[in-house]
């Protein structure tokens, strides 16, 4: 075949017609246009739709292993927790069934005890149940106002409870209406026991850093109080009953230059935010009252010598 018959152009396997960089920003501005068309008018939207509905039951059919995985793991959690809750409420339910049953020996033997000692019975408090107003307008003190007053039986030094333990002490009767004074008033005191020592304290009212708690002072650094003690009314002060929760203690602080220890404690009582509460009388008025002290005969009236 002679040489000038021969095709001198390339292949079309060779061809690449426009170059990749042309192509490129081609391309490139063709996406910016259709982005900023679509931000603007929302042009792709419908489209979107479209494959977002085709698609659904592709991701249905492909979550479907995921969530069952998922609920699968939430059911033996959620098995074992009530497993072991299960199990915490039958310790507690035995524990208290076992205390239950002792109480009535309990009882009984305290009586005889108590009869063979010829001690008096534990003062049997009455009380009424009142509904707290509101606050009382010093915003330094700690007082709420209730809806009982003298027309109802209250008297000034009734203790004042709620559901968890001892809230304050009434000091101030009107006709409709009494003021209690909280625990946690700075001016507030009240005798405790500690009921793991049995040791005897006055918890004070703290208005410092440790606002609407208490705390027990002048005791001896060495003093055998712990963390989480529980602080109980002594009755010794003839207001309040014996054995009503108080307090628990917070925190102990022993310094080395002070022979008194820093103790905090926190009111058993829901003292910022009690609605009903418990008045009971006061404990000194069903204490005997002190017999009259013998008059001593005066120095000019003598007996005559026999």
């Amino acid at each position: 075949m002679p040489l000038g018959t021969l095709d001198r152009n390339p292949p079309p396997f060779f061809r690449q017609g426009a170059s990749a960089f042309s192509k490129l920003m081609v391309f490139s501005a063709l996406a910016l246009f259709l982005m900023v068309a679509d931000t603007r008018f929302a042009l792709t939207q419908p489209l979107r739709m479209a494959v977002a509905t085709a698609l659904y039951p592709v991701q249905w059919l492909v979550m479907r292993p995921v969530l069952w995985a998922q609920n699968a793991g939430s059911y033996f959690e959620s098995l074992q927790s009530a497993q072991l809750a299960q199990e915490a409420a039958k310790q507690k339910l035995g524990l208290l069934s076992q205390r239950a049953n002792q109480v009535e020996q309990l009882m009984l033997e305290n009586s005889r005890l108590r009869k063979l000692l010829a001690l008096r019975d534990r003062f049997a408090a009455t009380g009424q149940a009142a509904q707290v107003l509101y606050d009382a307008a010093d915003p330094y003190t700690r007082k709420v106002v209730i809806d009982k007053g003298l027309m109802n039986g209250v008297s000034a030094g009734s203790p004042v409870l709620d559901e968890s333990g001892v809230l304050g002490q009434v000091t101030r009767v009107y006709p409709l209406v009494s003021e209690v004074t909280l625990v946690t008033d700075r001016d507030q005191a009240i005798p405790v026991l500690n009921a793991r020592t049995g040791a005897r304290a006055v918890a004070f009212g703290d208005p410092g850093a440790h606002a609407g708690a208490l705390e027990l002072r002048f005791m001896a650094a060495n003093a055998d109080v712990q963390a989480g003690d529980l602080l109980t009314t002594s009755g010794v002060d003839g207001v309040y009953p014996p054995g009503l929760p108080v307090a628990r203690v917070e925190k102990v602080e022993r310094r080395v230059e002070s022979a008194f220890a820093r103790i905090y404690c926190t009111p058993v009582a829901l003292a910022a935010g009690a609605a009903h509460v418990m008045v009971l009388q006061p404990v000194s008025s069903q204490i005997p009252a002190l017999p009259e002290p013998e008059k001593a005969p005066e120095p000019g009236k003598k007996g005559k010598p026999k």
